[in-house]
């Protein structure tokens, strides 16, 4: 098992505590595109091949990247001006959106089935789902794994009065996990692929057949519309990107694994789950927004999040030129 020093460091410690950019004005001219990213997906290998760098310069535009732990924080910076674009999990944006943020979808990327997983000890007596009735589990609240949690607690035909909820960063989670001082955790990849090898860690359950397991890109309202050029050639940028990674997984595996810190053998399990695709990345499709309207309106149901949302309200649909 992983310590908590390991873990800050599988998705940088320094974000998890690092100032926010400077809020631009409005009035500014969009000289410099500022990406907030994650260590997952098709974001880390564009930075380190320097594709965007390269797409925006003929633009005189230029990229500057800051690194976050979760799509919780990043969305935040997002909406409040501080960044410009961002990615995420399919939470973070309804509570991004509750709260009055500027921000905006985007666009749109499918993840592996199995992206999340549900981890228990080894040895704990947790056998089936419904064994996790008056346990503590815990989750990034606001973070995919919250939805998935939902979703694994629904389908053991119980409710969230009937368990603990813990409300951890993956750092802690891991640490508590260790411990065993939680006795669940509902985790993402390449957390849950990282915590899967080891042999004193076993899978109670994915994501599989429970989540369509959508994430998002989502771009500063007042930047995506002031640069919709940009943003249009960024999610084109990133579509190849991906396309192309997919098309090498050998050298895409080495390339991510020394980004990450994740040893080679869990990347590559990472990228060759069931419906595994980097190059899925495009504007908003219908099912996407279909799947985040659900997501929504199960959320507001369950009082999570403080009002009935309308998700398209902020799809953003480029103007054709």
């Amino acid at each position: 098992m992983f310590t908590r020093r390991q873990t800050l460091g599988l998705f940088g410690a320094a974000a998890a505590t690092a100032i926010l950019p400077q809020v631009r004005s409005a009035k500014a001219a969009a000289t410099t595109l500022r990406i907030g990213w994650q260590k997952f997906g098709v974001l880390p290998l564009a930075k380190a091949s320097g594709a965007l760098e390269k797409r925006l310069e003929a633009k005189g535009v230029k990229v500057e990247w800051n690194e976050f732990t979760s799509g919780p924080p990043l969305l935040e910076a997002v909406g409040a001006g501080a960044l410009d674009f961002g990615v995420s999990g399919d939470v973070p944006p309804l509570f991004a959106q509750a709260a009055g943020g500027d921000l905006l979808y985007v666009g749109a990327y499918r993840g592996p089935a199995a992206f999340h997983g549900l981890l228990v000890q080894k040895d704990s007596p947790i056998q089936k789902l419904e064994d996790l009735k008056g346990k503590k589990i815990a989750y990034k609240r606001g973070s995919s794994a919250h939805n998935f949690a939902l979703k694994v607690i629904a389908k053991a035909g119980l409710s969230l009065s009937d368990i603990t909820e813990v409300d951890l960063p993956p750092p802690d989670a891991g640490a508590a996990f260790k411990t065993g001082s939680i006795d669940a955790w509902a985790i993402w990849d390449p957390f849950f692929a990282v915590a899967e090898a080891d042999p004193q860690t076993r899978v109670l359950t994915t994501s599989e057949g429970l989540l369509d397991n959508w994430g998002y890109f989502l771009g500063n309202g007042t930047f995506t519309n002031a640069n919709p050029e940009a943003i249009v050639d960024v999610i084109d940028e990133l579509a190849k990107v991906g396309a192309a990674a997919q098309a090498n997984l050998d050298d895409t595996v080495k390339a991510l694994a020394q980004i990450t810190g994740v040893p080679v053998g869990i990347t590559r399990v990472t990228l060759t789950r069931s419906q595994a695709d980097l190059g899925k990345v495009s504007l908003v499709p219908d099912a996407a927004l279909a799947y985040q309207q659900a997501l929504a309106d199960d959320f507001y149901k369950l009082k999570i999040v403080p009002k009935q949302l309308k998700v398209s309200d902020i799809v953003w649909h480029p103007k054709a030129s």
